[in-house]
């Protein structure tokens, strides 16, 4: 099981945020209920620039044993402690391609869905392509924006350069597969990764959404 988190917090608690990231990691590797994780930081994801961040608003993805207890974790109270509004999610992969620091973290196990769903892009920008790819990233974001059945999105990241992606909530299969393969933005952005080569890793996944509750960017979801 797949469990997603963001917390946004006060401007006061943004020293908790950044010792937690440093500290969660040594936590959940050593948890028996904890597999494939990831800390995150947000932004608007717009650029994908280190002007994007927002300090105030950070995430964890993870694949736990067993949700109840994972929610109940000292990671998860901590958090919860010094948030001031929570989002959380569970989910199961529908499909994944590509890797994610050299893993496949995401195995399909949801054949047929109809439902909400959620897609996590994620890639690792070659070095050399960091100012190609911001020059040519902000038409795909102002299409993701004003996409038919978006729900909602954030911008993801590992480090402020280079590890970036998108957490993004759909009506439907559907509205997402019409973003991705219809829009001429995205498309052209298809193009120009092949061309360009970007990427030095990429993961694209989509998952089916159990359960939802809270909101990412004041829009409420229960």
């Amino acid at each position: 099981m797949i469990v997603a988190y963001f917390w946004r917090i006060k401007p006061s608690a943004i020293p908790f945020a950044l010792f937690a990231m440093a500290l969660d990691r040594s936590i959940l590797r050593r948890s028996e209920n904890v597999g494939f994780f990831k800390s995150l930081g947000t932004g608007k994801g717009e650029t994908f620039t280190p002007m994007d961040a927002n300090p105030l608003c950070w995430g964890l993805i993870a694949e736990v044993k067993d949700v109840a207890a994972f929610d109940k974790s000292f990671v998860i109270k901590q958090w919860r402690k010094n948030c001031v509004e929570e989002f959380r999610a569970v989910i199961e992969p529908i499909s994944a391609h590509g890797k994610w620091s050299g893993k496949e973290p995401f195995i399909p196990s949801v054949k047929e869905w109809d439902g909400t769903v959620i897609a996590i892009t994620r890639a690792r920008i070659a070095l050399l392509q960091n100012l190609r790819f911001w020059r040519a990233i902000p038409p795909v974001t102002q299409s993701l924006k004003a996409a038919p059945g978006l729900i909602t999105a954030i911008g993801i990241g590992e480090a402020p350069i280079g590890l970036q992606g998108t957490f993004s909530v759909w009506e439907s299969p559907a509205a997402l597969r019409d973003f991705a393969y219809r829009g001429q933005a995205h498309k052209g952005a298809i193009d120009a990764t092949k061309k360009y080569k970007w990427y030095s890793e990429e993961l694209f996944s989509r998952f089916a959404v159990l359960e939802m509750r809270g909101s990412i960017n004041g829009q409420p979801h229960t």
